[in-house]
């Protein structure tokens, strides 16, 4: 059976350096966890896991920078991205979270926990590895093609593919009125995606708070065995495999909530 959403969040904006950062949150007394999507994705995208959670976990899942709602920023180096978590923790009162990230979000929330643990309670990386080789052009240089806007809502819709069933519900209208957008810039896309390449073990390694390794088995992204080495060279690091390929959360919502429920039922 799948997920059932039930949780209403509210969405709202900080401006970091002249920029809007926008964020979901989901509310409630609990705890918090911060939710960080990845490339093509949004907050939107933890709307299941955090009615999962229910009031024991307060869920908060920004836009990344360029992403959904948020603006466009001049680069997408780590430090930024790290920058405006910071800024969004600071904004909340919030001194210390729980961090799941999925792909681009697992690498900021593990760089922000080598840099600045105080503020990571915990480690949650949902299928994404700690050495991403670049093999040359982007994988998701396919983005290139499509326009960032268009007069219409169907027309962007359409220029877009394969992925229009995908992206057609979350196109924003453009605010003077003069069309429509999608939810990333696809040359900022791209030239994000290639600054996430690289070895990423010294940040892995370099904490030990608790921490949970969500693997599809299935994978484009995770090899099985660099995901065995990473639970087992990391202390503290449970691993949950599941049947599924790198879009976990998609592909296995029950699931997925559920190997999450069970970790943070020990942190």
């Amino acid at each position: 059976m799948a997920a059932t959403v039930t949780a209403q969040p509210t969405r709202a904006t900080l401006t970091v350096d002249g920029r809007a950062l926008s964020y979901l949150d989901f509310g409630g007394a609990g705890r918090p966890l911060v939710a960080l999507h990845g490339h093509l994705s949004e907050g939107a995208s933890f709307a299941a896991l955090a009615a999962a959670l229910g009031p024991e976990w307060r869920v908060i899942a920004p836009d990344q920078r360029g992403h959904g709602d948020s603006d466009r920023a001049p680069e997408y180096t780590r430090a930024g991205y790290l920058a405006d978590l910071v800024a969004l923790l600071d904004h909340l009162g919030i001194g210390r979270a729980v961090f799941l990230g999925h792909s681009l979000g697992a690498i900021n929330a593990c760089h922000l926990a080598a840099e600045r643990p105080g503020l990571v309670e915990a480690l949650i990386n949902v299928d994404t590895a700690a050495d991403l080789p670049d093999h040359g052009a982007s994988p998701l240089s396919f983005v290139l093609g499509f326009p960032y806007t268009a007069p219409t809502r169907e027309e962007l819709a359409h220029a877009c593919g394969p992925l229009a069933p995908v992206l057609g519900p979350v196109l924003r209208p453009l605010a003077d009125g003069s069309g429509w957008r999608l939810p990333f810039h696809p040359q900022d896309t791209v030239d994000s995606e290639t600054l996430v390449h690289g070895d990423h073990w010294e940040q892995w390694l370099a904490t030990d708070c608790p921490a949970l390794l969500v693997h599809g088995l299935r994978s484009q992204v995770l090899p099985a065995g660099q995901a065995l080495a990473m639970a087992a060279r990391r202390p503290r690091t449970a691993y949950h495999p599941l049947d599924t390929d790198h879009f976990v959360q998609q592909a296995d919502p029950d699931g997925f909530a559920a190997a999450v429920r069970a970790f943070l039922a020990t942190v």
